[in-house]
């Protein structure tokens, strides 16, 4: 891809969420490359959008939990100048107790989840730091806040999301460089289909559209927000909850042990 036009990266792009991220960048403006395992939808979405939006697209074929495959998509992404977003969207659930999982559920998810997501923020971080300009855009998950009998590994993965986009904010603050983190609740998309919970068996008013999910995400990025929450109405709910985590780490700052933890 030459084209001297800002460019977007979306993984995970061929349906649900990032395919949807796909759409609203290609309307503001970005060419794409759009990353997923399945080439056919991923041709057949930039034919959509370039066609839509007078945009480019193009498709790039990888599987993130093979090494060959990431290695090369990291390769791409440090010698494409002209990328300004990434989007990373990829991820996989395995939901069940890990007692009666096989270890290779546990090892798929944190290879998407978190390698593949930390190895391709590593890979366009030179350049954005080198323009002093960029945006990485992370999705966790509302899980990444709770866990439940079936989500150890998951919730795992998307705590580390979190945290890890949360310390790169930091990082960056006084650069050009922008981080957000997105936390959705239960949204429609395939990732229910292979996830050990059928979308059908969650109640469909907690359920919320891919459409929406971005549009309120992307909302909330215009707005400035670093962490977006898009199904949570009440935002102080959020502030409390964050000054609390600061004050409690604050407070586990000394050297004594905690006196109901001393031998009486």
């Amino acid at each position: 891809m030459n084209s001297s036009r800002k460019v977007a990266v979306v993984t995970g792009a061929s349906s649900g969420i990032g395919a949807i991220y796909a759409d609203r960048l290609a309307r503001r403006g970005y060419d794409l490359l759009l990353v997923a395992r399945r080439g056919d939808r991923l041709q057949s979405l930039g034919a959509r959008l370039e066609q839509a939006y007078g945009i480019r697209a193009e498709a790039l074929v990888a599987d993130l939990e093979k090494e060959a495959d990431l290695t090369a998509l990291e390769t791409v992404l440090a010698d494409h100048s002209a990328i300004r977003v990434l989007v990373n969207n990829a991820g996989i659930a395995r939901l069940g107790q890990l007692a009666e999982a096989p270890p290779q559920d546990s090892l798929a998810q944190i290879a998407l989840n978190i390698t593949a997501l930390t190895r391709l923020t590593h890979a366009v971080l030179p350049a954005f730091k080198a323009r002093n300009d960029g945006i990485i855009i992370n999705i966790a998950s509302a899980l990444a806040l709770d866990a439940l009998t079936v989500s150890a590994v998951y919730s795992g993965t998307k705590g580390f999301v979190l945290n890890f986009s949360r310390g790169l904010q930091q990082e960056l603050a006084n650069t050009g460089i922008r981080v957000q983190v997105v936390l959705p609740a239960a949204t429609a998309t395939d990732l229910w289909d292979i996830s050990g919970v059928p979308l059908a068996a969650l109640p469909q008013e907690t359920v919320m559209s891919a459409e929406h999910l971005v549009d309120a995400a992307l909302a909330g990025f215009d707005q400035g927000e670093s962490v977006t929450l898009p199904s949570m109405a009440d935002a102080g709910l959020w502030e409390r909850f964050d000054t609390a985590r600061a004050e409690l780490f604050a407070a586990m700052q000394t050297s004594q042990p905690a006196p109901r933890l001393l031998a009486l």
